[in-house]
């Protein structure tokens, strides 16, 4: 069988790399990464080489007037803006904000990993089998100072999927997508949105760099990521451990309600609605009127997917933030804060009293806040 990835929103999977603002220029409104062995050639034929390194050295970018020409001739990929409104927004960054996260790439090109996609299923799967029960013996053992919680959480984790051979997601076997033209990736501005309290209401803010926030997004800090717009479609090879749907097999088990792909569909699914839900309040309550209706548009297309059973809805990748990574979605549960509160890079949040996670990644498109990162719809067949 093979699977289809379609996303929804602008979507980044990176493999850790990173464009240094040295690394590219920007002209006639896309990046243009410098080709710098052929570069390197070219000058070491001149007096030029010496002081072309001595800027790469000392600058925080290239010099356009002096070194502009490379951006024309000698780029090995032209990646244009979104849209044209995010040059200025570039041209006005500090150079430590413009490194630019790029797309996952092999030796054949961009694609997108199959431990993306495995970890997204399972992190829906742990999320439909967890109940209220296991998340108060998690934060019991855990305790007030925080520890062994890389232990408690395993072992939540194995209460509801089994552990070691006994892992129910092992009838899955996902391989990496077939690589895609790079001309489909696009560069698009996004900046992280808080929520403030003033006095019995809730104001949207826009996080600055190093610390505090703005309320016009832009005077807030922007970045830049390369990402698959909307549209785009990976594809490669899904198998199912035959042997493992075995009725006396699941009875070794001890599972009564096999996890097959339907199911891990309808549980992935429901933590999807969860997520967009999430997303939409938020929306409301900052007044982001595209963002809400992006979020409506998501609500509809899941519903078709869950009537259909074609498929399940994903979140994934870079800045889609702390719901594609946590299996627990209500973040308003007593338990569940108190274990956050143990852990110190979201103590801060907790102890706020705001709604958790008061901040949000959020796409521009178009100049505009439209969207957040990470949607995607898998189809199998």
């Amino acid at each position: 069988m093979r699977y289809r990835v379609t996303c929804l929103t602008p979507t980044l999977v990176g493999d850790g790399q990173r464009l240094a603002p040295i690394d590219y220029m920007v002209w006639r409104d896309q990046v243009n990464v410098l080709d710098q062995n052929r570069i390197f050639r070219l000058l070491a034929k001149g007096p030029r080489l010496e002081g072309y390194l001595g800027q790469l050295k000392k600058a925080d970018k290239l010099d356009f007037a002096s070194w502009g020409g490379f951006a024309q001739n000698y780029s090995e990929r032209r990646i244009p803006f979104e849209h044209s409104s995010s040059t200025p927004h570039w041209e006005r960054g500090r150079a430590e904000n413009l490194f630019i996260p790029t797309f996952a790439t092999g030796p054949r090109g961009p694609y997108l990993p199959a431990t993306a996609l495995k970890g997204a299923l399972r992190t829906g799967a742990v999320h439909g089998r967890a109940t209220e029960e296991l998340l108060k013996q998690t934060a019991a053992k855990i305790g007030n100072e925080g520890r062994g919680f890389r232990q408690a959480a395993q072992q939540l984790e194995d209460a509801t999927l089994g552990g070691n051979g006994a892992d129910e997601m092992r009838h899955v076997a996902i391989a990496d997508s077939n690589p895609v033209a790079e001309n489909v990736f696009k560069i698009y501005l996004l900046r992280v949105s808080t929520l403030e309290a003033r006095g019995p209401r809730q104001e949207l803010g826009w996080k600055t760099a190093p610390r505090g926030s703005s309320k016009r997004p832009e005077e807030s800090t922007p970045m830049f990521a390369e990402m698959a717009p909307p549209g785009t479609t990976f594809e490669g090879i899904w198998s199912e451990n035959e042997f493992l749907k075995r009725p006396e097999i699941a009875r070794a088990l001890r599972r009564r309600d096999r996890l097959d792909t339907p199911a891990l569909f309808t549980l992935v699914n429901q933590y999807a609605g969860d997520i967009i839900k999430l997303h939409r309040r938020y929306a409301e309550t900052t007044g982001l009127a595209i963002l809400r209706a992006g979020m409506d548009a998501l609500e509809q297309r899941l519903a078709a997917m869950q009537e259909s059973g074609s498929g399940c809805m994903l979140l994934l990748g870079w800045g889609a933030g702390f719901f594609s990574k946590a299996a627990f979605s209500d973040t308003e549960n007593a338990e569940y804060r108190n274990i956050l509160r143990q852990l110190p890079f979201y103590s801060r949040a907790i102890q706020s009293g705001l709604p958790f996670p008061k901040t949000r990644k959020i796409v521009f498109l178009g100049g505009q806040p439209a969207t957040v990162p990470g949607f995607v719809q898998l189809e199998v067949g």
